[in-house]
């Protein structure tokens, strides 16, 4: 399986509200494989493989980030997070500012008075919004000088994600969270036209999921099922892997469909398709937007298993074709 696609819109910057290059290169290769794409009001992606579809499957587009809050008198800039990036696992972390204008500037997400020879609580404070900042790459001492190169509030900030892929099949990278699941769905669209097959589903890549409405609207009217494609967690108390499918029960909104669950665990049995069952204390999803939005949809969840969520993540070639395996498995049970 050729991953090109993945590691290239992995590198299109895509913080929730800047997604508009990446759903559009999302847009361009659906269109390479001989499908119809087509943009929601907001911005998100849908592509149906068949006629009157019925089942939705979904993953976002949009990533963690961070926004401009504010230019300090020294230059550096204040933030305001996307979504909910752990400042623990992002501190020193490359990023580019993207302005208004279009220009593009580097920095680096730093700890307030950040050098361990003049401060001795360096190791012990806890890192906070309001203590940390951007360092800018550019000559500039002052709120006046950093506003003069064009930087403002409210342009992106979006970080540096040192995409790996391993001869062990361990991809490393940020923002598996959720583009790992992005490759998924445009997987599925490739095998489908490459041997000429449809079915009533429509491909829906959101672009609003990290801050909570990504699929709240948008959909074919013929949809009755949503299939969601997010990470598994992979951590404490969870038995998610990463070289395996996670199928997800419940998480903080409540439990997802249970016969959805059940047909989709049985198929992963059926088909050996490596996978494990789990609950999320503190995760919601698209899925959850859907519902809470009105969508009368059955929902189910399943992905890729992720390591070290929202922060240094990693995942597995295994975890991801597992996935693709079994979203193929239920098209195949539903549709044939």
């Amino acid at each position: 399986m050729n991953y090109t696609s993945l590691e290239k819109l992995v590198a299109i910057d895509s913080p929730s509200g800047y997604t508009k290059a990446a759903s559009q290169y999302i847009f361009d290769l659906l269109q390479e494989y001989g499908l119809s794409p087509s943009y929601t009001n907001k911005g998100a992606v849908k592509c149906a493989l068949g006629e009157n579809p019925t089942l939705s499957i979904a993953a976002h587009v949009d990533t963690l980030g961070a926004i401009v809050a504010g230019i300090n008198a020294d230059g550096s800039l204040r933030i305001s997070k996307i979504g909910g990036l752990s400042l623990n696992a992002y501190e020193g972390a490359y990023c580019r500012i993207r302005t208004m204008s279009e220009k593009s500037f580097t920095g680096t997400l730093l700890l307030d008075n950040p050098a361990a020879h003049v401060n001795k609580e360096l190791h012990t404070t806890t890192r906070k919004i309001d203590n940390m900042h951007v360092r800018l790459d550019e000559i500039t001492s002052s709120e006046a000088e950093t506003r003069t190169l064009g930087i403002d509030v409210g342009d992106f900030i979006c970080f540096e994600t040192h995409y790996q892929a391993l001869d062990s099949g361990f991809i490393k990278s940020k923002y598996m969270d959720n583009k790992a699941g992005c490759f998924v769905l445009l997987e599925i669209a490739r095998q489908m036209k490459a041997s000429n097959q449809s079915a009533p589903v429509e491909l829906f890549f959101s672009n609003y999921e990290e801050v909570g409405h990504g699929a709240a609207a948008g959909f074919a009217p013929s949809i009755k099922e949503m299939l969601v494609i997010d990470m598994g967690v992979v951590g404490k108390n969870c038995s998610g892997k990463e070289t395996a499918c996670s199928i997800c029960a419940k998480d903080s909104t409540g439990p997802y469909d249970y016969e959805l669950r059940k047909k989709l665990t049985a198929l992963a049995q059926e088909n050996d398709i490596p996978h494990r069952v789990d609950v999320y204390p503190f995760y919601g999803s698209d899925g959850s937007a859907a519902l809470r939005a009105g969508n009368n949809f059955r929902v189910a969840l399943i992905g890729p298993g992720v390591s070290a969520s929202h922060g240094v993540e990693r995942t597995h070639k295994k975890g991801i074709e597992a996935t693709i395996d079994l979203c193929l498995a239920y098209m195949k049970s539903s549709f044939s």
